[in-house]
């Protein structure tokens, strides 16, 4: 496994090639094994690049998305990550966007109805798109969340968790349903998205660091599936 960087000129060209290799990724899964399996956080840097994907001619009916986290919030609350990966995708036409929450964000039922329907699509996904943040949390696998250990044991058999962040961020003071990062990993191409000097000088400590209790992006590089970094100033 290695990590693999990509620096670009800016946002919007990070934004362009990002949606270059979805598209790519997509192609060749829809061509090779009749539909493709995505999982995409949200955030800043990569909803850019997913509208520009939206934009390409595709057969969206053969694709399914996944958000890689979502916040335990009703999906009509404004925090909310997959009403806002699906206005992201206005521009497609017939594609599958799963939830891993209920309408009504309930955590309990919204871990199993995660589990449930990640069940239905037992193979790899294609691509997995990912961002972090500040304190090296990436997907909703936070530092100082007493589910983090379960969520980032590769035994555990289990696509999703229930993730309460600790301390809860300010701006999103919500608990999250998380991917684990086994099922993160259960990925032909892995991809982690940053922008900003501040973020690549976390990512540098991070995989430098030995504590991925306290630096959990870089458990990123446990898997087999090479990590490609897409960054820009």
């Amino acid at each position: 496994m290695a990590w693999i960087e990509h620096d670009h000129a800016s946002p919007e060209a990070l934004a362009e090639a990002l949606a270059d290799e979805l598209h790519a990724r997509c192609r060749d899964a829809i061509d090779t094994r009749g539909r493709a399996l995505l999982a995409l956080a949200g955030g800043r840097t990569p909803l850019p690049a997913y509208r520009a994907f939206a934009a390409k001619r595709l057969d969206w009916s053969c694709v399914v998305m996944f958000p890689t986290d979502e916040r335990c919030v009703p999906h009509d609350h404004p925090a909310c990550n997959v009403t806002e990966l699906r206005h992201a995708f206005d521009g497609a036409r017939g594609e599958i966007i799963e939830s891993l929450t209920t309408e009504d964000g309930d955590c309990a039922r919204s871990e199993m109805h995660a589990r449930r329907r990640l069940a239905v699509y037992p193979e790899l996904f294609d691509a997995v798109v990912l961002g972090m943040g500040l304190d090296a949390h990436t997907a909703s696998l936070f530092p100082g969340a007493p589910q983090l250990r379960e969520a980032m044991d590769l035994d555990n058999a289990l696509p999703a968790t229930r993730v309460d962040p600790h301390p809860l961020p300010p701006e999103a003071p919500f608990p999250r349903i998380s991917l684990t990062l086994s099922h993160l990993l259960h990925s032909r191409r892995l991809i982690l998205a940053i922008t900003g000097e501040g973020k690549r000088e976390v990512l540098r400590k991070a995989r430098a660091s030995t504590r991925v209790s306290s630096f959990p992006v870089a458990a990123l590089g446990q898997g087999e599936t090479d990590v490609h970094v897409h960054w820009s100033p």
